[in-house]
């Protein structure tokens, strides 16, 4: 994944100046020791210039945390740390920024040695408020070296979101197609979380795909997407012209990144689409995506926003699926019940044209699209990849702005079944706890759109904790107590 963040987590130990420096410096060494036995030690820099006791300290770590390249910070409070330049430190850093603090070791320090780090953390807490600056404070932020170790590990997948969404340019192309409003958003949401919107037509990027024509590199990209598809080439007929949009777009990234480190694509695929390129361009999203270059289906621009968030999560490749249709009662009955501790309403499938990359598939089929075929010649309709959606966990999620510019997301944690569709399209059998409730009084009471961003695996807690460091108001997830919108009686 070349289009995400590597993350270099600078631990700054703090001080306050009536307690034993010694602490937090021995602390600090306990701490980073952990790290590194458990986690390795690319990702970590133990700051060793001072314990920060004062501002002069504070602007010292700093410029030694600029120079070691840290992007991501740990202020590790050894004992009840100095309010006032921790939380300057917080505040002046460029990067994400989380806090947490050390537990008393044993009996022996209380009478002598005793931290008080435990209520440090309130001070530190009140004080980030105060100036207004964001952190990230673990659900129980006080432990021993091992546990804090482990916190900050919890923190790296946010951090790289964080720190890649800050560097991110979203390109588009075209509007969003007829009746498909859902997917529009006020884009002013994406410049108060740092991200680069640029919004082309269609018409420049059909323009720069009839100029890669007679590119040389298509040969070589059509041997990759052979080796790709194997027996599941069905349409080696159009395999060229997918070759040559895909170059389109990997060259446009290259041109148009600007200042910017990394890119998703918020794509056109149809209505003109397909009568103009001569095919749909599912499969070359697949592939992008499978590389961490997101790429949304129907110009959703929210949508591969939150598909880059799952992907700088997970550091593996997502996808943007329709929350699509019920699974038949008849298939439940036959297939779920019984077998997984699933209600009928907990239980829907996902599903989009054949946007998934192959290595998420079960048997992954190059096909046509057999809904645009209804009302367009099928040559026009090939390019989707096909094939039910392996077995597993996965989270489902999004970031969205209202249309009054408001910041809503929602994350449910849940599986893909492993029962056959018997459909078509990029598809699964998905089966979240309580999902009926959360569809009706998360998703609907709250207007979010009907594409969903697809993690594979479980990694709603990481993805929580983005969305509230991001600001989002309101963050809905599955839950088993009541709504509060859900009638009571």
């Amino acid at each position: 994944m070349n289009n995400i963040p590597q993350i270099k987590i600078g631990i700054v130990a703090v001080s306050r100046d009536c307690f034993p420096e010694s602490l937090s410096v021995n602390r600090r060494k306990a701490l980073v020791a952990a790290y590194k036995k458990k986690y390795g030690d690319r990702d970590i820099y133990e700051c060793p210039v001072c314990i920060v006791e004062s501002e002069i300290h504070m602007m010292q770590a700093l410029e030694d945390l600029k120079r070691a390249d840290c992007n991501a910070l740990c202020v590790y409070l050894g004992n009840f740390g100095p309010e006032i330049s921790e939380t300057m430190l917080a505040q002046n850093f460029d990067g994400p920024v989380m806090f947490c603090a050390a537990a008393e070791e044993n009996i022996g320090v209380l009478s002598g040695d005793r931290g008080d780090a435990y209520c440090g953390m309130l001070n530190a807490s009140y004080n980030l408020k105060l100036r207004n600056v964001k952190a990230y404070i673990p659900e129980y932020p006080v432990g021993d070296a091992e546990y804090c170790a482990d916190l900050i590990n919890g923190f790296v997948p946010v951090a790289r979101a964080l720190v890649g969404l800050k560097n991110l340019k979203i390109i588009s192309f075209g509007p969003r197609p007829l009746n498909f409003l859902a997917c529009n958003a006020p884009i002013k949401q994406l410049y108060n979380l740092g991200v680069e919107i640029e919004e082309n037509s269609e018409l420049d990027l059909f323009e720069s795909f009839n100029k890669h024509a007679s590119d040389k590199r298509i040969p070589e990209v059509v041997k990759d997407m052979q080796k790709e598809l194997g027996k599941g080439n069905k349409k080696p007929e159009i395999l060229e012209k997918l070759a040559q949009y895909e170059l389109t777009l990997l060259d446009w990234v290259e041109a148009h990144k600007g200042s910017k480190k990394y890119v998703a694509i918020a794509g056109k695929c149809w209505p003109a689409f397909q009568t103009q390129f001569g095919f749909v361009p599912c499969y070359v999203n697949s592939r992008l995506t499978g590389r961490g270059i997101p790429v949304s289906c129907e110009v959703d621009i929210y949508g591969c926003l939150s598909e880059y968030i799952g992907t700088c999560v997970s550091g593996e490749s997502v996808t943007l699926l329709d929350i699509n249709n019920t699974v038949p009662y008849e298939m439940y009955k036959k297939d779920i019940e019984g077998r997984y501790d699933y209600k009928f309403t907990d239980t829907f499938m996902g599903f989009h044209c054949g946007n998934t990359c192959a290595a998420r598939l079960c048997s992954p089929e190059m096909k046509y699209q057999k809904i645009m075929a209804r009302s367009l010649p099928v040559e026009v309709t090939g390019g989707t990849l096909e094939g039910d959606i392996a077995a597993g966990d996965i989270t489902i999620y999004r970031l969205q702005s209202t249309a009054d510019n408001h910041l809503y997301a929602y994350v449910a944690q849940g599986e893909v079944l492993p029962v056959a569709t018997k459909s078509f399209g990029s598809i699964g059998v998905f089966a979240v706890k309580e999902m009926g409730r959360f569809y009706r009084h998360v998703l609907i009471e709250n207007g979010f759109p009907h594409h969903g961003a697809v993690a594979f695996g479980h990694y709603g807690k990481a993805i929580f904790e983005v969305f509230k460091y991001l600001g989002a108001e309101r963050i809905g997830y599955n839950q088993t107590e009541k709504y509060s919108t859900e009638n009571p009686f």
